[in-house]
């Protein structure tokens, strides 16, 4: 095979500029200047190899002839700061670094901008008031002037019944059976375990009255119900893509859905006149504004109980949503969290009820729930995805594992869930102290000359305290929220905050509550209430 050589035309070379200059440890330069022609002659005449390794070898002989001929640099003139050597030896090595380092600082550590986005400080009064509740919570006899915590929607009225079986049936639920500690300790599945997939699924049937089943295979577990709303956001929706709320709603959906996803919230007021009720002629409204303003609107999320009225959705309401929702060609997420709080005769209709008695595209019904709210163990963190669809379920069982339940709790919930006669107990008992404590809560405000909107279902009642703000708006309704919690030390959640577009409405939540405390919850808000009508 014949080699070609390439022979460089030296009317195209570049000339080397002759008047560079060159300061201290120039050797390597004036190296280069020898090893460039010799380069050229040695290949012409020696061959390709003879043309490398010759020039490299000279080139690294001169380099070490010039290092060792170099004169020596001068020694350091002495620091006048020599004196403090003993001092600053003694410092720590990170403080030690910091001060002898010849490098200032670059600034920062570089968080992105996703970060720095969910880090910036929030003004929302519900954040606010949670957080001061917890800086200083109320206590009958260790802190009786501390905060009234009425802006959490959370059960205490039955955790002695959730205490009682722990005490008798947790060491066993947990390591016992014959999986022993590796049934707990070992790798488990994200989506959840087979066991308490069925167990959930009958607990669900049973608080819904059994007039409709789920089947175990199309239920996704998450550590609470939160993962499980963002879930279905990133499985229903892109960036930019949005879901219609009817308003009030739970003020956390910001969070829970806009957080991390980049998907939308749009608001559809619903109003007082017509009992904070969803309107189907309000949705198509709200979606038609969206679509104009460019926005893809990909499903409707709905909470039923209504979350922060505690009203329920008519079974003729779920039927023509599903009409709407087919024919905008749009998803359904059913928030179905407190199902089994309904503390009053109204009838509960779940949407996986009407889907199971009639023909629907059921791939667009998705339906969200937990055990934090129908069994008051909130810190047990379990939230539940039931679909219809097969795609979805695929993606959120592998999404799951960025917030799987872990192996021993769901041993422990299976065999609490499979204790029949205590979850009979548990449901009859909680709703009728839930019932109890409702109905006092709001005999008090009615005392005060504050007015509820009827409820059914929630930790809360839906109150109306418009006539207490010293102006109609926005403005007025948040001026009585800071009295509320500054001066009478309450925390409840003033309405702009479930985007309510009626002024003077606040979510106040009595399962937080004993009885002993309703007298001293309702004293704090008639000194309140009689400061703004004497100023009014």
């Amino acid at each position: 095979m014949t080699q070609t050589r390439f022979h460089p035309d030296p009317k195209t070379e570049p000339i080397e500029d002759n008047k560079r200059t060159t300061g201290k440890g120039g050797g390597g330069t004036t190296a280069m200047r020898v090893i460039v022609p010799l380069q050229g002659v040695v290949q012409g005449r020696g061959g390709l190899v003879l043309g490398s390794v010759i020039p490299c070898a000279l080139f690294y002989f001169l380099q070490l002839y010039f290092k060792r001929n170099r004169s020596p640099p001068p020694p350091p003139s002495p620091s006048p700061s020599i004196g403090n050597l003993t001092e600053i030896s003694g410092l720590q090595r990170s403080a030690s670094r910091s001060h002898l380092s010849p490098r200032g600082s670059t600034g920062p550590a570089y968080v992105s901008a996703r970060a720095s986005s969910i880090v910036r400080p929030t003004d929302s009064p519900y954040y606010t008031g949670l957080k001061r509740v917890e800086e200083y919570p109320y206590d009958e006899l260790c802190n009786p002037d501390g905060f009234i915590q009425l802006g959490l929607a959370e059960n205490r009225l039955s955790l002695d019944l959730v205490r009682d079986w722990l005490v008798e049936n947790a060491g066993d639920s947990i390591v016992g059976g014959n999986l022993g500690v590796s049934g707990i300790a070992t790798y488990q599945p994200f989506d959840g375990l087979m066991e308490l997939k069925v167990a959930v699924a009958r607990f669900m049937s049973q608080i819904m009255g059994r007039v409709v089943s789920f089947n175990p295979s199309q239920i996704v577990l998450t550590a609470g119900a939160t993962p499980a709303v963002e879930i279905l956001t990133f499985c229903l929706a892109d960036p930019g893509n949005a879901f219609l709320v009817p308003s009030p709603y739970y003020p956390g959906f910001d969070r829970d859905v806009k957080l991390r996803t980049g998907v939308e919230l749009i608001p559809v007021p619903c109003r007082s006149a017509d009992n904070f009720t969803l309107s189907i002629t309000s949705l198509d409204r709200v979606f038609n504004q969206a679509k104009k303003r460019g926005l893809r609107v990909r499903g409707v999320l709905i909470s039923n109980p209504s979350n922060p009225v505690g009203n329920l959705l008519s079974r003729e309401t779920l039927y023509n949503l599903i009409d709407f929702s087919r024919e905008k060609n749009i998803h359904i997420i059913s928030d179905e969290i407190f199902a089994g709080s309904i503390h009053h005769d109204e009838e509960f209709v779940s949407m996986a009820e009407i889907i199971e008695s009639e023909v629907f595209d059921r791939e667009r019904v998705h339906i969200i729930y937990g055990l934090s709210k129908d069994l008051s163990i909130p810190g047990f963190r379990t939230g539940v995805i039931y679909s219809f669809n097969e795609n979805v379920l695929s993606a959120s069982k592998k999404l799951s594992r960025f917030s799987p339940m872990s192996g021993p709790t769901q041993r422990l919930l299976t065999s609490m869930l499979l204790d029949e006669r205590f979850i009979q107990k548990f449901i009859s008992k909680n709703r009728e102290r839930l019932r109890i404590m409702y109905d006092k809560f709001v005999l008090g405000l009615k005392g005060l000359g504050i007015e509820c909107m009827k409820s059914s279902g929630g930790f809360y009642c839906w109150a109306d305290m418009s006539g207490l703000i010293r102006s109609y708006s926005e403005r007025g309704e948040l001026e009585l929220w800071d009295k509320l919690l500054n001066v009478a030390k309450i925390n409840v959640t003033p309405g702009s905050c479930c985007h309510c577009i009626e002024p003077g409405w606040f979510r106040i939540c009595f399962s937080t509550l004993t009885e002993k405390d309703i007298p001293v919850v309702i004293e704090r808000i008639r000194k309140i209430s009689e400061t703004c009508k004497s100023q009014c």
